[in-house]
């Protein structure tokens, strides 16, 4: 009992750091668009381009969150995710100290370059030090400190940005990664524990990169990519266009329709942490996403061609909300499943390219449809990816059975 008490705390320990670093990201993440027009208006410049500091961040992010992976599997995830929050905070110092537009531009390289560490380094760390009993909830518990980074960012900044101006509330948001940059080289001894350690490997058998591409490109592997991509492509849908598109096709008011909004941003965070209890209870996660999916597009089905009023309008996308986040511990679970042991950083860095992918070709193809008065498009786009999506978790091939083990013969 001794010895599972302390298996809790460390483990405790291990999700505790790993949840306060993935805070950082989602709050970087939400920094700039609350204080959009201060930035604007100091810099005299346009909406678009003080957008185009937020493409830089996710341009940057998708093409080197693999590579980062690969780093992620060579040096070590705690000092690569180290260096990623040192880089972030010291970029954020950068765009508040060092004036000019374009300065602003290249800090926010920086912060996707110091971004792209995150979910390479976070997901290897989990997997390797977490009980393999408590892996769906450390997941979930990881993916619900994101959620909440990015809906406790911009009441924070704006309270900071109120009273230090946006250069203060950026230096205050550097002080907060530095500060878990801080806790992870005092504390982060924990993270280099592994449940069962494997031998050495001697140096000239070391995996090669061609290995490690070789893998990313296999079936299963491209099959998460794509998945998360879908799934990006349906939640900014969701997130940065059903205000507007409800507002459009129904004429529902902006308070309402942003009601509606928030419910399903918070009962996702909630349903993150019920789906984490479910996916330590069953191994067919397959199973618990397609549910989730199917109800789901019914939801936003409903939304997009249905009047439901304000209060039905909430519930429902509150509800859907729920679903979306029960959905996110068990997608990290099957590409848990085909990933083989030391490849967790390149696998989860190059599915997670997926988001940025999603999360730069949906505002564009979304706000070309409102551009177009088309709203009922949107949700009809956000269905389908939401079916791609399910096209692809009941299509998944299951996993082989282990082999039963042969009897020894009798001497």
């Amino acid at each position: 009992m001794a010895e599972s008490g302390s298996a809790w705390r460390r483990d405790g320990r291990v999700i505790g750091l790993i949840s306060a670093a993935h805070f950082v990201s989602h709050f970087y993440i939400l920094l700039l668009p609350p204080v959009f027009a201060l930035v604007r208006t100091e810099y005299a410049v346009s909406y678009t381009a003080i957008g185009v500091a937020l493409t830089a961040f996710n341009v940057v992010s998708a093409a080197l969150q693999t590579p980062a992976g690969f780093l992620v599997d060579r040096l070590g995830p705690r000092a690569i995710l180290t260096a990623g929050l040192l880089l972030g905070a010291a970029a954020i110092a950068l765009a508040a100290l060092v004036p000019g537009y374009w300065m602003l531009v290249l800090a926010f390289a920086l912060l996707g370059l110091a971004n792209t560490v995150y979910h390479p380094a976070d997901y290897a760390i989990l997997s390797a030090t977490i009980d393999g009993k408590r892996i769906g909830k450390a997941f979930s518990i990881h993916t619900f400190a994101g959620y909440l980074g990015s809906g406790v960012a911009p009441p924070i900044v704006l309270l900071c940005a109120a009273a230090w101006g946006w250069r203060g509330a950026f230096l205050a948001a550097a002080g907060l990664g530095l500060a878990v940059a801080v806790l992870l080289m005092v504390q982060g001894g924990v993270l280099s524990h592994r449940k069962a350690p494997a031998a050495p490997r001697p140096r000239d058998e070391a995996p090669s990169a061609g290995d490690g591409w070789r893998l990313l490109l296999s079936g299963p592997i491209l099959r998460n990519l794509m998945f998360f991509c879908l799934l990006a492509l349906a939640n900014g849908g969701l997130q940065n266009f059903s205000v507007v598109a409800l507002g459009a096709l129904h004429g529902t008011p902006a308070s309402a329709a942003n009601f509606a909004l928030s419910g399903f941003l918070l009962l996702s965070a909630v349903g993150v942490l019920v789906g984490g209890i479910i996916a330590d209870r069953t191994a067919r996660h397959e199973r618990v996403a397609a549910l989730c999916f199917a109800a789901t597009s019914t939801m936003v089905a409903l939304v997009g061609w249905v009047d439901l009023g304000a209060v039905l309008l909430i519930c429902t996308m509150s509800l859907g909300g729920l679903l979306n986040g029960i959905i996110q511990p068990s997608r990290d679970m099957m590409v848990r499943a085909v990933t083989p042991p030391g490849a967790f950083g390149k696998v989860f860095g190059f599915v997670s390219t997926g988001f940025n992918i999603g999360g730069m070709v949906s505002p564009l193809l979304y706000g070309w449809l409102m551009d177009r008065g088309e709203p009922q498009l949107i949700f009809a786009l956000i269905c389908g990816f939401i079916l791609l999506s399910l096209l692809t978790v009941i299509t998944r091939p299951r996993p082989a059975p282990a082999a039963a083990p042969r009897p020894m013969a009798a001497e």
